[in-house]
């Protein structure tokens, strides 16, 4: 397992995005990561997009739109729209903003980790589907298009570039479906320390270690505790 480095310390202005760049100048960093992203999403079509079908048609009759899309920030710190099967209740950021200007708890519980473990705006639909991880499935779409990659860092929101701190390692790669952060420190950690976690990602980026973690997600997804 790879642990976050205790701090992310610059001895001299631009080491962070110095080392981000030699991480990412390999073989598998340049070419291999890009061909085995295709090759998985097509073997795997035959599969996942009956599945998202059936999602869709449950969300449908649940009532409302099946999916959504939303801005994310991506390689180079270029934005892009992530597809997603919808989880939450139509009004969503109409709620939390309401939620977080009434209630204290909720407000310091997102603004340390910037979700919400008992969010109330998730539909019952969307809790099967957040504990199979199934709402990831349509990012696939955004990975045979170049905006994501199948591991990697977890993709954040542009307003929440801010709170991540120094994005270098972030922005030397394609945002993952799933990734060292997602399998390892789920809701445990302020969003803050996502910084770390992929500085770590980065430095020690493989063909072996994404495979190590692709079967981590695997099991991830068998406890059902979502990625």
């Amino acid at each position: 397992m790879i642990s976050a480095p205790a701090n992310l310390d610059r001895p001299f202005p631009g080491y962070a995005e110095a080392i981000a760049s030699r991480s990412t100048e390999g073989w598998y960093a340049r070419a291999g990561k890009r061909a085995l992203d295709i090759v998985l999403v097509l073997l795997t079509l035959p599969l996942t997009l009956p599945l998202i079908a059936l999602c869709a048609l449950a969300l449908w009759m649940e009532g409302g739109q099946p999916f959504y899309w939303q801005d994310r920030v991506g390689q180079r710190g270029r934005r892009f729209s992530i597809a997603k099967l919808r989880t939450m209740v139509r009004d969503a950021d109409a709620r939390l903003a309401h939620l977080l200007a009434t209630d204290p708890a909720i407000r310091d519980e997102w603004n340390h980790a910037q979700k919400l473990r008992n969010d109330p705006r998730i539909t019952p639909m969307g809790r099967i589907l957040r504990a199979t991880s199934f709402d990831e499935l349509p990012q696939l779409w955004n990975v045979l298009k170049g905006e994501m990659s199948l591991v990697g860092p977890r993709p954040m929101l542009p307003e929440q570039r801010r709170l991540y701190g120094d994005a270098a390692f972030y922005e030397a790669l394609r945002p993952g479906i799933t990734g060292l952060w997602q399998v390892s420190m789920r809701n445990d950690k302020e969003f803050t320390y996502r910084a770390r976690i992929d500085a770590a990602y980065c430095r020690s980026l493989s063909l072996g270690r994404d495979l190590k973690l692709m079967v981590r997600t695997l099991a991830v997804v068998a406890r059902r505790t979502g990625i």
